[in-house]
């Protein structure tokens, strides 16, 4: 493929400034769109060109399809970053980039498929003899196949949406006199939240760890590791912390686990960044569980570790250039993000306003991936995340110890924030020792 000239960033907030920074390095030209509640964003000046695309509301603008497709065509934009959220992984969005002649920043839309069936995914992945959670093949027709083929797997369950994610349309079922209105609550969810009611059904792991990989592949059959990335410390399926590398997996594992990814990625022929996410079991067992096709929000430590752009990557990917062999990505130190939202410290309620102030955190290997400033208004429209902080020292402890005096200089007045969350999660004993699981937070935040 021919040098991508000018590129359409198809998404907002801090991933819309974090990658158009990188594409301005790299000398393309840059087009941002943007709702009505966005127009204020100051981004937007940085931009080569600014469009509006409709109303705040993402249905009238980050999900708008004709919209984005036709203000690329309008600007002569050669590629989309899709980003992640909204139309990320669309195949649909996907496949109109391709009738029309632009290139997608990500996966082919057959691929995508594929990967966000779980159901399929965990297929495919075991034909390529990737471990997997075990379960049983398919999609749960009813209630009363349910109950069958839990008795085939043994309790405890888990019922998962198998075109969905984020913890919505998934039950975690202790024994057979809860199954059927476990599978019926999940079905409404599905259906509710992704517009299928597939639901299928795996042995429930306790005490995991989340541990994914990130991994990026090219279009001449290369594929490479940027190491992986602990994200157990979540709420309600949803990432808090993230660390890179994984300081719970022992170097055998380890070494098993990236090669297992790596293999994953060309036995799908995947082209561009993405993430393989598995479930790592006390006994350092690892089952696959997912694959995102797409850039994750955590993906600066993995950044951080090997002092590489992904999103550089993923454009040179685009372009036909050839993936640098594993040997030569480095990895070493350790880094930490923090996600920042716009939420009550305790009770993680919304709250969007205006900030009255903004004194970020600064210093040696401390970054900050925000597009917010004071006097801006975070808008209730989206996404609460305001700002992501990360951090890189050569240890764990040194990092933790960084991440303490960033987050102490962090100050923001006029709306509540999870700050003060994070501050005490750098204190707490039990994450600094290493000690807890996916669990953990849910459990920590009950006591409060």
């Amino acid at each position: 493929m021919s040098e991508i000239k000018r590129i359409l960033i198809a998404n907002r907030g801090e991933i819309a400034l974090r990658a158009l920074r990188t594409f301005k390095e790299m000398g393309k030209e840059v087009v941002c769109v943007y709702s009505a509640a966005d127009r204020d964003a100051l981004y937007l000046e940085l931009a080569d060109v600014a469009i509006c695309i409709g109303g705040p509301r993402p249905s009238e603008s980050y999900l708008n399809i004709p919209a984005i497709i036709t203000a690329a065509e309008v600007t002569d934009s050669d590629a989309i970053f899709p980003g992640y959220g909204f139309l990320s992984e669309n195949e649909n969005f996907v496949e109109a980039c391709a009738r029309h002649k632009i290139a997608f920043l990500g996966p082919s839309p057959d691929v995508m498929t594929t990967m966000a069936d779980k159901a399929k995914a965990k297929e495919v992945m075991q034909k390529a003899g990737i471990p997997t959670i075990p379960g049983v093949e398919g999609t749960i027709a009813n209630a009363n196949d349910a109950k069958k083929k839990a008795k085939l797997v043994g309790y405890p369950v888990i019922l998962k949406a198998a075109a969905g994610g984020g913890g919505r349309g998934m039950r975690v079922v202790e024994d057979e006199s809860y199954i059927e209105n476990a599978f019926l609550a999940a079905k409404v969810e599905a259906e509710s939240a992704f517009g299928s009611g597939g639901i299928y059904m795996e042995k429930f792991i306790k005490e995991p760890r989340h541990i994914e990989v990130q991994v990026i592949g090219d279009k001449h059959g290369g594929a490479i590791h940027i190491g992986e990335r602990d994200c157990s410390m979540q709420r309600r399926h949803q990432k808090v912390i993230e660390e890179a590398p994984a300081a719970y997996l022992n170097p055998q594992t380890r070494r098993k686990l990236l090669e297992t990814a790596v293999k994953a990625v060309k036995a799908l022929k995947y082209e561009g960044a993405g993430t393989l996410e598995f479930l790592v079991d006390s006994d350092q067992n690892f089952y696959f569980m997912e694959m995102n096709t797409r850039l994750q929000v955590e993906h600066p430590v993995s950044e951080m570790i090997s002092s590489l752009d992904i999103i550089e990557m993923m454009v040179r990917v685009a372009e036909g250039e050839k993936l640098p062999k594993q040997e030569e990505i480095t990895l070493g130190g350790h880094a930490i993000e923090c996600r920042i939202t716009a939420e009550d410290p305790v009770r993680f309620l919304p709250s969007p306003g205006k900030i009255k102030r903004w004194i970020p955190p600064a210093g040696r290997n401390v970054r900050l991936e925000s597009h917010c400033y004071e006097g801006y208004i975070v808008p209730s429209y989206y996404d609460s995340l305001i700002a992501k902080l990360i951090v890189y020292a050569p240890t764990r402890e040194r990092a933790i110890a960084k991440m303490t005096q960033a987050l102490s200089e962090f100050d923001i007045g006029g709306i509540k924030s999870t700050i003060e969350f994070h501050r005490s999660m750098m204190k707490n004993p039990d994450f600094t020792a290493n000690r807890f699981d996916t669990k953990y937070l849910e459990r920590y935040l009950e006591q409060k």
